[in-house]
């Protein structure tokens, strides 16, 4: 691939990503996942790893801008961020114990639901 297309695809993605996580609070992975794996064809395993290490720092940026905002509830983000560590080791760990077509299928099952309830909310 030409070095300066791969670039602007990987700006754009970052671009994208940050954008939808940003708007929405959520998302930014999702893109990125979809387009490590079908815009640069990274394996599942990695695009989602990678994913996880992206979202960190377009978190931290949306979070305190949502924070300065007076849009997040403090006592709820420290509640669910503790279960929420604690669910990231157990996923992390399990990941590489997924083959990547059931990763794969599982990642694009639960995308579905999520679209069907936000479509019917």
């Amino acid at each position: 691939m030409n070095n300066s297309k791969y670039w602007i695809k990987i700006g754009l993605i970052g671009f994208f990503s940050g954008i939808i996580n940003g708007l929405f609070g959520a998302g930014g992975g999702t893109i990125t996942v979809l387009a490590l794996t079908f815009i640069l064809g990274i394996d599942q395993h990695k695009a989602q790893a990678t994913a996880i290490s992206v979202i960190l720092p377009l978190s931290l940026i949306s979070g305190f801008i949502y924070y300065s905002s007076g849009f997040t509830e403090i006592n709820i983000t420290l509640k669910v961020a503790l279960g929420g560590i604690i669910g990231s080791y157990i996923g992390s760990n399990a990941l590489n114990k997924i083959p990547s077509n059931y990763l794969r299928k599982i990642f694009g099952f639960f995308i579905i639901i999520a679209a069907i309830r936000m479509v019917l909310s």
